[in-house]
């Protein structure tokens, strides 16, 4: 295998895990929520309503955090993506390059 073929199996591994982690946090946000919607029904008061904020607040705010990761596994790379990895290897390979030479 070339070094070339190398770094693409390298970068598709990272993708796949960077995926995986995703869905994987997706999965655990699915089942806590749900246990979470579970036991506040269970118990609530008689006629006591489930739509209240405290009742919502973690799914919220998790939420945010899963967008989030999902925006980094699928959305574009707008701020750290692929070509700042790539640019800021190279600025300091040489920057070590320079000084070994002083």
């Amino acid at each position: 295998m070339t070094t070339e073929e190398q770094n693409k199996y390298d970068n598709a591994l990272k993708l796949v895990k960077k995926i995986k982690g995703f869905y994987t946090h997706l999965l655990v946000y699915v089942v806590i929520n749900t246990m979470i919607v579970i036991v506040n029904i269970q118990n609530l008061d008689a006629n006591e309503s489930y739509f209240q904020m405290q009742n919502f607040a973690t799914a919220f705010f998790w939420g945010i955090g899963l967008l989030a990761h999902g925006l980094s596994v699928f959305g574009p790379n707008i701020f750290l993506g692929k070509n700042w990895e790539e640019r800021k290897i190279k600025e300091l390979m040489e920057k070590e390059k320079i000084a070994k030479w002083e």
